[in-house]
């Protein structure tokens, strides 16, 4: 564990495993790669967060935890390298009381969306919290031409605005966030906001008309699955962490 993180706390060492499983559960199943990372809001300072340093999530283990203060910069003189996208992390944390976990993933499926007029759209119950279309920031708006990384506090401040109330942004020419009041919430919608992409794009190649959910449909949908969403979770966790 990092020596800026007391270990006396039974509450946070909890907080650090479910953040390891998070990284591991989002790498297995493609949602990350090599890059990408999940952040949550520090248990005991809810001015800090914990994320990872610098490495693929799939590697990544309680040591490898660093801690950020609301700046995101790091604390307790941690002089490993951190994610250059932390702002990513701080910016929403700031703007989000109600949010304690952020992820950010860069998954195949999503990448169309960003980039296109089609906007991503619940098609299926287990995706409810898609309802009205995620928001897309384009950091060209605000920035000019970039190379599309979220490199500052004012990068991520804007992408926290363009996030707003939702639960899922994109991000054009570079993935998305997704942010929920627990890390496995933040995971479920992260990995099934992949798979909608994925529905979504093969319900358009059939080239009908695609029926979506409706913002009422999606609510209710979104409000049932509340009480089982953790159900995958302890499925997730263990065969990402038999491997």
């Amino acid at each position: 564990m990092s020596a800026s993180l007391p270990s006396d706390s039974a509450s946070l060492a909890q907080h650090l495993d479910d953040l390891v499983v998070a990284n591991r559960v989002l790498a297995k199943y493609g949602v990350l790669d090599g890059f990408g990372h999940v952040s949550i809001r520090h248990p005991e300072r809810p001015g800090h967060f914990l994320l990872a340093r610098s490495l693929a999530p799939e590697l990544v283990t309680a040591a490898d935890i660093m801690e950020f203060d609301e700046d995101s910069n790091a604390v307790g003189g941690d002089a490993r390298t951190p994610y250059l996208e932390r702002f990513i992390h701080g910016e929403i944390y700031r703007a989000r009381p109600d949010v304690n976990a952020v992820v950010h993933s860069h998954s195949p499926s999503v990448i169309p969306f960003a980039g296109s007029s089609v906007r991503l759209r619940p098609i299926y119950h287990m995706a409810g919290f898609l309802s009205g279309g995620a928001p897309v920031f384009d950091i060209r708006c605000c920035f000019g031409a970039t190379d599309l990384l979220v490199r500052c506090r004012e990068h991520g401040e804007a992408l926290a605005k363009t996030l707003g109330a939702q639960n899922v942004a994109l991000m054009r020419g570079h993935g998305f966030v997704a942010v929920g009041s627990d890390v496995r919430l933040a995971v479920y919608r992260a990995m099934y906001t992949e798979t909608n992409a994925s529905l979504q794009q093969k319900a358009i190649t059939l080239g009908g008309e695609v029926t979506y959910l409706s913002e009422e449909e999606a609510a209710k949908a979104d409000d049932t699955m509340a009480g089982v969403m953790f159900r995958p979770w302890e499925l997730w966790k263990k065969k990402a962490m038999e491997d």
